[in-house]
């Protein structure tokens, strides 16, 4: 019989932080159990190459449910399905989102989640390359920096196309002001992806009290008397194995998986578990609802000059650049495809409420572009700027699809059901083509392709056809005290003993910006409340 004092579900972005903060004792003994293969495949460490991570081994590659404001159009999910989960897959952009977001959090009851309080957790992560202040870790695991190896012209544009249409410079929005424009932040260490894998499990795999198992997918929570004393897992001969835990179980499976799991469990609404045989064990009717997301699509222009990023995605460029990267640690693949980005206020008010995301490609008029396949991508340059809708108000749900733990979740985000939301990407949409026909463009801009109709209808329709999500879903287990929260503020699952939830899920609202740090925080915070 397989024991151990920690079991955490999941080798993501929470889940490595967990793995090496509570193995730091060496009388812990900790199990971390990932449903992916090890973290070999060569794409993961080259930054230009991240959209051939999608729809392969490493991807869980989810789809929602046909979505009715989008034409009945279904959207493509990724999900990290590896160590490091998402975080060996994503587009690496570093970005924590903004102090309201965290004060809004411990307002709605959750003591200790307030922005003052979960800076140190940020900064113990980071090891910041280029930013030495009192909002930055120089010495934590995680490398960030800003792109060394390559910049294009189009993201400097970017940056004084900002300027110019009133969103003022900001060096550093990870700091004292999250509005503004500057040039990303990335999880990258000398020109390759720094995952959580990389920087904090690998460091640590000689540890002899920390058991890593990968192909293991967990099919449930082992409860007893309203206790969890253990995991059933399915390993990767399909073989189904208990394995029992002394202190705790911890989710880290992400915002569609951490739900499914507890559903499994018999954790959620009775009625819905009733309906695929599972025995109801504890009544938490808000396992798998709050589901949010960000959303966003291009507004695409032509460049005068092959100066992008598009005819880096020939077969022979591509290969040209894979050696300049392992000769140099410079050319176009030692960097992510985003360069640039913004925050910003569409209604003129306080706050942030909108993002630009800024990549030196275009994307094309025709809507043949997959943005998850490089191989479909144009190759005549130009560059895009992504309206990203990162305040929605729209909401949505993860079910289960089956009582089998192999069979995907249902995926129901909802998207733009709320009128609040188009009204936002409009004018959004608005700023930024008021952006791509500024001066600072006009050396490079040859012609604006996306939207072909710049009315309000025709940005609807644009957006119908290209909206994609920035694969930032999150809340499905909240925190919080009401009756549809999860989780309390020490990420205990409402209910039951020893079994708490480290990821995504937990975000009763979601942040202002991309996740991924986020994520990393929630680990190291977690890890601090379990130890405590």
């Amino acid at each position: 019989m397989s024991e151990f004092d920690y079991i955490i579900v999941g080798a993501g972005s929470a889940g490595c932080v967990l793995a090496n903060r509570l193995s730091e004792d060496p009388s812990n003994k900790v199990l971390l159990l990932e449903a992916g293969a090890p973290d070999k495949k060569l794409e993961i460490k080259i930054p230009g190459a991240y959209t051939k991570l999608h729809r392969s081994e490493v991807d869980w590659g989810f789809w929602s449910e046909p979505q009715d404001q989008l034409d009945g159009r279904k959207l493509f999910l990724p999900r990290g399905k590896t160590l490091g989960g998402s975080s060996s897959t994503n587009a690496m952009a570093y970005v924590r989102g903004n102090r309201a977001d965290y004060d809004r959090w411990a307002a709605l009851g959750n003591k200790g989640w307030d922005y003052e309080s979960v800076l140190p957790y940020f900064k113990k992560s980071e090891s910041n390359e280029d930013i030495h202040n009192d909002y930055h870790g120089n010495s934590g695991p995680l490398n960030v920096t800003f792109a060394k190896g390559f910049k294009t012209p189009f993201a400097d544009a970017f940056v004084e196309a900002c300027a110019e249409n009133g969103i003022p410079k900001n060096p550093d929005y990870n700091g004292a002001e999250q509005a503004g424009t500057s040039l990303m932040q990335f999880t990258i260490k000398n020109g390759k992806r720094h995952s959580t894998a990389g920087a904090f499990l690998k460091p640590i795999f000689t540890r002899s009290n920390l058991t890593v198992k990968t192909q293991t997918l967990v099919s449930r929570v082992l409860l007893k008397n309203d206790q969890a004393i253990g995991v059933e897992v399915i390993n990767r001969k399909n073989g189904v194995e208990q394995i029992f835990v002394n202190k705790e179980v911890i989710l880290s499976a992400g915002a569609f998986q951490s739900p499914q799991i507890l559903m499994l469990s018999g954790i959620g609404d009775p009625e819905e578990l009733k309906s695929f045989g599972i025995e109801s064990k504890v009544n938490l009717p808000g396992v798998g609802k709050n589901l949010q997301d960000h959303l966003f699509f291009n507004c695409s222009a032509l460049s005068k000059k092959q100066e992008g990023f598009n005819h880096h995605t020939t077969a022979l460029n591509q290969f040209k650049g894979l050696i300049q990267l392992f000769l140099t640690q410079k050319g176009a693949l030692t960097c992510s495809p985003l360069e640039a980005v913004a925050f910003y206020n569409s209604r003129g008010e306080s706050g942030v409420d909108f993002q630009f995301h800024f990549a030196p490609i275009q994307i094309g008029a025709d809507y043949k572009t997959d943005f998850h396949d490089i191989s479909t991508f144009p190759i005549i340059d130009g560059f895009s700027i992504l309206p990203s809708l990162i305040k929605p108000k729209s909401r949505g749900y993860v079910a289960l699809k089956s009582a089998d733990p192999r069979t995907a979740p249902l995926i129901q985000p909802n998207f733009l059901t709320e009128k609040a939301d188009w009204d936002t990407l409009i004018r959004g949409t608005r700023k930024a083509l008021e952006l791509l026909n500024s001066d600072a463009f006009t050396p490079y801009r040859k012609a604006i392709i996306t939207p072909p109709d710049q009315s309000d209808e025709g940005i609807i329709a644009h957006i119908k056809k290209s909206v994609e999500t920035i694969y930032h879903p999150v809340g499905t287990c909240k925190m919080g005290n009401d009756e549809m929260a999860v989780v309390n503020e020490k990420l205990q699952v409402h209910g039951i003993r020893n079994l708490r939830i480290a990821d995504a899920s937990i975000m009763p609202t979601i942040v202002s910006g991309n996740t991924n740090a986020a994520c990393i925080m929630i680990g190291e915070k977690a890890a601090d409340l379990i130890l405590e």
